[in-house]
C-alpha cells in the first residue's frame, strides 16, 4: 500500500483537493505588493495556505471520518452548528467567486456580456451537474491540474530567466501575518475539513492494508503535496514582486494573473490559461455545491427533497454574489474568515494532537477561548462598522488580527498540566 506508485497517485489526489481556481489569483499580487519582503509574506501565507490545510489531512487520516467529526469533543451541537456555518460559507463566498473569477478571465475580455448574465449561466450548468452527478468533472480533473502546473511552472521560469532579481519598496507593515491573512482567503483550511475525508474514503475503499500502512501513506502524500504547494506559492509571489515596475501599482488580482501569463506566454497561451483556470473553477463550485447538498440530505434523511433544495438554494446564492467583482467578493468574505478560521485552524491541530493532549475538557477549554478571542479580530475587520484601533490595543498580537494565537496556547498548556495534576492525586 505504501508503495512510491501509491504516495504519488495519493500526492497528485491531494493536491488537486486544494489547488483551484482561487489559489492562483492570490500569490502573484501578495508578491506584487510585497516588495523585498516578498520572502516574509510567503511563508506567513504558507502557514495558513499549505501547513495548516496539510495537518487537516493528517487529523482526517487520524479519525477516518468527516466534518461533523472534528467538533464532537466539544459537543455534538458545536459540532453540527460549525458544520453547518462552514458549509453556509462555503455556498456564500468560494463558489460564488469561481463564477467571478471565470467572467473576469474568461468572458469579460472576449464578450461584452453583464456578469449577471454570466452568473446565470455558469451557475445552471453547476446545477445541472449537481443534479446528475455527471462522471465528465473527474475525467477533466485528470488533464485540468497538471496543464495549469505546466503553464504555471512555464510563467515561473520564464520571469526568472527574462527579469531581474529587483524588488521595489513596500508599504506593508506586518508582511509575515499579511500573508497569514491572505492565505485565509484561500478556504485550504476549511476545504480540508470539508472533502479531506474524500481521500481518506477512497483508500478505504480501494485497500484493505492495515491502519498503520494507510496513516503512512497519507502522511508521505500529505508532506509531498505540501511541498509542491510551497513550491508553486512561493514561485508565483516572487514572479508578482520581480514584476513590480511593469504594472501599474492599483491592478487587480484577475489583471495581473492575466498580465503574467500574458507577457511570459503570449495572447494565445493567455487564452487557453483563461480556459483552464474557468473549468478550474467549475469543477470547484461543482464540489462545494454537491458536498454541501451531501450533507445536508444526511443530516434530514426523513426528508426527501433536501438534496434538490438545497442543490437550488446554493446554485441561487451563487448567482446573486457571482455577479459581483472577485475583488467584493474577497472584502465580503474577510471578516467571515475572520471569525471561523481561527476555529477551524485550532480543531485541526487538537484533532491532529496526541489524545492524551487533546482531552475533551481541552477541546472545550481552548475552542471556547478561541471564539472570545477570535471576536475582536471578527469586529476590527469590518471596516467602516469596526471599533477604534486602539479597542484591541490590550489583547497580544491584536495590532496583527491574530489576537486568538497565544491565549488558546496558554489555555491549552493550563488545562492539560490542569489534568496532569489532578490525574496523579
Amino acid at each position: 500500500m505504501s508503495n512510491t506508485k501509491d504516495t504519488l497517485v495519493t500526492t497528485f489526489a491531494l493536491f488537486s483537493l486544494f489547488f483551484g481556481a482561487g489559489n492562483l489569483i492570490l500569490p502573484p499580487l501578495l508578491g506584487f505588493q510585497s516588495g523585498n519582503w516578498w520572502w516574509l509574506v510567503a511563508l506567513g501565507f504558507s502557514m495558513s495556505a499549505v501547513l495548516v490545510p496539510i495537518m487537516g489531512i493528517l487529523a482526517h487520516a487520524k479519525l477516518q471520518g468527516t466534518i461533523y467529526d472534528f467538533g464532537k469533543k466539544v459537543s455534538p451541537k458545536f459540532s453540527l452548528v460549525y458544520s453547518l456555518l462552514i458549509y453556509a460559507i462555503s455556498i456564500s463566498l468560494p463558489s460564488p467567486r469561481t463564477a467571478a473569477v471565470t467572467h473576469e478571465m474568461a468572458v469579460q475580455p472576449f464578450f461584452n456580456t453583464p456578469a449577471l448574465l454570466s452568473s446565470i449561466i455558469y451557475f445552471s450548468l453547476v446545477f445541472i451537474f449537481v443534479i446528475n452527478r455527471s462522471k465528465l468533472l473527474d475525467i477533466l480533473g485528470k488533464f485540468l491540474t497538471p496543464a495549469i502546473i505546466f503553464i504555471l511552472f512555464l510563467i515561473i521560469v520564464t520571469s526568472f530567466f527574462t527579469l531581474d532579481f529587483n524588488f521595489g519598496n513596500t508599504e506593508i507593515t506586518n508582511p509575515f501575518s499579511d500573508g497569514i491573512l491572505e492565505g485565509y482567503q484561500t478556504f485550504d483550511a476549511i476545504g480540508a475539513v470539508v472533502v479531506g475525508g474524500v481521500i481518506i474514503v477512497s483508500i478505504n475503499l480501494k485497500s484493505d492494508a492495515s491502519f498503520k500502512d494507510k496513516k503512512t501513506l497519507v502522511r508521505n502524500a500529505g508532506w509531498l503535496a505540501g511541498l509542491s504547494l510551497f513550491t508553486i506559492y512561493t514561485g508565483l509571489i516572487l514572479t508578482g514582486a520581480m514584476n513590480h515596475n511593469n504594472f501599474e501599482l492599483n491592478i487587480t488580482r484577475i489583471e495581473l494573473l492575466t498580465g503574467l501569463s500574458k507577457q511570459s506566454l503570449g495572447n494565445n497561451a493567455n487564452i487557453f490559461l483563461s480556459i483552464l483556470v474557468s473549468l478550474a473553477c467549475f469543477t470547484t463550485a461543482v464540489g462545494i455545491v454537491t458536498g454541501t447538498a451531501d450533507f445536508i440530505k444526511d443530516r434530514l434523511p426523513k426528508y426527501k427533497h433536501a438534496y434538490l433544495l438545497t442543490a437550488v438554494l446554493g446554485c441561487l446564492l451563487g448567482i446573486v454574489m457571482g455577479q459581483f467583482n472577485v475583488a467584493y467578493i474577497i472584502t465580503v468574505a474577510f471578516p467571515a474568515l475572520m471569525f471561523i478560521y481561527p476555529i477551524t485552524i485550532i480543531l485541526i491541530l487538537l484533532n491532529v494532537m496526541p489524545e492524551e493532549w487533546a482531552s475533551p475538557t481541552v477541546f472545550k477549554a481552548v475552542v471556547i477561548t478561541t471564539i472570545i478571542f477570535s471576536i475582536p479580530d471578527f469586529l476590527g475587520s469590518l471596516g467602516n462598522w469596526a471599533p477604534k484601533k486602539d479597542f484591541f490595543e490590550w489583547i497580544p498580537l491584536g495590532e496583527y488580527r491574530l489576537g486568538w494565537v497565544l491565549p488558546a496556547l496558554a489555555i491549552f498548556v493550563v488545562s492539560n498540566q490542569i489534568i496532569k495534576y489532578l490525574s496523579s492525586k
